[in-house]
C-alpha cells in the first residue's frame, strides 16, 4: 500500500522524534535500504564500530532498532518509514536477512502462542478475599462521595467557581483509597471545568447527576440488568481481566482507523484510536496505556484499515473494544455509512437512553459544511440545521479551505449540543484533523 508522511508522522512519540526522524529521512544517510512483501529494513551508522539495524513489519506496523533508545518507535524507525512513504523507490527489493526474518518469526510465534497459551487460574479462595477487601473499601467511599454530592447541591451551585482545587483533589484522592480510580476521574473533570464559560452549570450538574448514578447504581447492582452491572463496573474503575476477554469471540471485519488522540495525565498516557467496521458498521474504540519512560504503540496508523478481529468489552453500550488478532495492514477503503445531524441525535439518544452516562458519541457524519457566524464556528446540513463546533477544534479555517463551501464527510465525535472534528474525505483521501 501507499503510505503517507502524515500517517507515518502520527506515530512519532514526541516532537523531538519527529524532528530526529525527519533529519534521518535522507537516503543518502543510510548505507542499506531494503524491502519485500512482509518488512522493510535499513542500516545507518551510529556511534559504534558497527551500524545500527531498523526493522518494519509492514503487515502489522511493528518497529525494532538495535539503536539504544527507549523511544517507540525511534527515530530511526521514523527516518526509515518516511523514506519509504516518500521514495520507495529508494529501496532494493531484496530478501530479508537473518537478522529480519528472525524477528518476524518470532512475533508470527508470540501471536499464535497468546492465543493457545491458556491464563493461568487464580488461587479462587485468595481471589475471593481481595475481591471482599476491595468491595468493602468502593463501597464505603461511594457512601461518602454521595453524601459530599448532597452537601454540594444543598449548599448551592453558585460558589462553586470560587473553590480551590483541593476542594476537587481530596475526594478524588479519597477514591484512589477506595480502589475507585473511575469515580476520582470523573471528580477531577469537575475540577477541570471552565467555571469562565457560560455553560459551567449545566456542564457540573450533568457530571454530579452522572457521579450520583454511581453511588446509588453500584452498591445495587444486583438489582440491575447485566450490561449495566458491567458498566457500573467500568465506571468505578474494576478492571476487566483481558485474557478472558480474549478468549470471546471476536468481530472479524476490516477496521478503518480513523482517528487516535493522546492524553497525558502525570507520565502516563493515554491513546485512543477510532475504528470503523466496514461490514458491521460499528464504531470501536481501542486504548493504549504507557509510561513516559516506556512509550508503546499499538501500531494503528490513521487513515489505513486493519483486517483483524476485536472482541468488545460488555456492557449496555458496545464501544471499548481489544484487537484479539490482527492479519495486516491495507488502504483505507471509503466507509458505507454516514449519518445525518438528524440521525446523530436520533442515535445519541437512543444510546443515552440506556447508558445514561455517554459523554460523546463517535460517527460518520454527512453533508456538513462549516461556517462562521458572530465569531463562532458551526457546522450546518442540508436543511440549514447546524451545531457549533467544539471549542477545543482548532483547524477551522483549513476545515473551511478544504470545504470551499461545499459539504464534506466528517469523522468527529458528536456531543449533546456540539462536535468535534477527527477526520475529512477530502477528494477520495482521508485526512486527519
Amino acid at each position: 500500500m501507499n503510505w503517507s508522511e502524515e500517517q507515518v508522522l502520527a506515530l512519532s512519540p514526541d516532537a523531538s522524534s519527529t524532528k530526529a526522524g525527519k533529519d534521518l529521512s535522507r537516503p543518502e544517510k543510510w548505507q542499506l535500504l531494503a524491502v519485500d512483501a512482509l518488512a522493510l529494513w535499513g542500516e545507518i551508522k551510529g556511534s559504534g564500530s558497527t551500524p545500527y539495524r531498523t526493522q518494519i513489519d509492514l503487515q502489522n506496523i511493528a518497529f525494532k532498532c538495535s539503536c539504544p533508545s527507549r523511544k517507540f518507535p525511534c527515530k530511526h524507525g521514523l527516518g526509515l518509514f518516511l523514506i519509504y512513504a516518500r521514495k520507495p523507490d529508494a529501496f532494493t527489493a531484496a530478501t530479508p536477512p537473518d537478522w529480519v526474518t528472525e524477528w518476524l518469526d518470532k512475533r508470527q510465534e508470540k501471536a499464535i502462542k497468546k492465543t493457545e497459551e491458556p491464563a493461568k487460574a487464580p488461587d479462587p479462595n485468595a481471589q475471593a478475599k481481595r475481591t471482599e477487601a476491595r468491595e468493602a473499601k468502593i463501597v464505603a467511599g461511594l457512601e461518602e462521595i454521595s453524601l459530599w454530592v448532597k452537601d454540594l447541591v444543598r449548599n448551592g451551585l453558585l460558589a462553586v467557581p470560587e473553590k480551590s482545587p483541593a476542594f476537587w483533589q481530596h475526594p478524588a484522592a479519597r477514591m484512589v483509597d477506595a480502589q475507585a480510580p473511575g469515580v476520582a476521574n470523573i471528580i477531577r473533570d469537575m475540577g477541570n471545568i471552565s467555571y469562565y464559560s457560560d455553560s459551567w452549570q449545566t456542564l457540573l450538574l450533568q457530571k454530579l447527576v452522572q457521579l450520583y448514578l454511581i453511588t446509588q447504581a453500584y452498591p445495587n447492582r444486583d438489582k440491575i440488568p447485566l450490561a449495566l452491572q458491567a458498566d457500573v463496573k467500568t465506571l468505578v474503575g474494576l478492571t476487566q481481566n483481558q485474557e478472558e476477554l480474549k478468549a470471546s469471540p471476536g468481530v472479524a471485519d476490516t477496521w478503518l482507523v480513523l482517528a487516535k488522540q493522546t492524553r497525558e495525565e502525570g507520565n502516563i498516557f493515554t491513546q485512543t484510536y477510532w475504528l470503523f467496521g466496514q461490514n458491521t458498521k460499528q464504531m470501536a474504540m481501542v486504548l493504549n496505556f504507557y509510561h513516559l519512560s516506556k512509550p508503546t504503540d499499538l501500531g494503528l496508523v490513521t487513515g489505513t484499515a486493519i483486517e483483524a478481529a476485536l472482541v468488545f468489552y460488555p456492557g449496555s453500550y458496545a464501544l471499548r473494544a481489544l484487537i484479539k488478532e490482527q492479519y495486516k495492514t491495507i488502504e483505507i477503503p471509503p466507509p458505507n455509512a454516514y449519518l445525518t445531524l438528524s440521525g446523530m441525535q436520533k442515535q445519541f439518544a437512543e444510546i443515552f437512553a440506556v447508558y445514561p452516562w455517554l459523554e460523546s458519541l463517535p460517527a460518520l457524519a454527512k453533508d456538513l459544511t462549516p461556517f462562521l457566524m458572530q465569531d463562532k464556528w458551526f457546522l450546518k446540513d442540508e436543511d440549514n440545521r447546524y451545531i457549533p463546533i467544539d471549542r477545543r477544534f482548532t483547524q477551522n479555517w483549513q476545515l473551511l479551505a478544504l470545504s470551499g463551501g461545499y459539504p464534506l464527510q466528517l469523522f468527529g465525535l458528536y456531543g449533546r449540543d456540539k462536535f468535534l472534528p477527527l477526520g475529512i474525505w477530502h477528494r477520495s483521501n482521508y485526512l486527519t484533523l
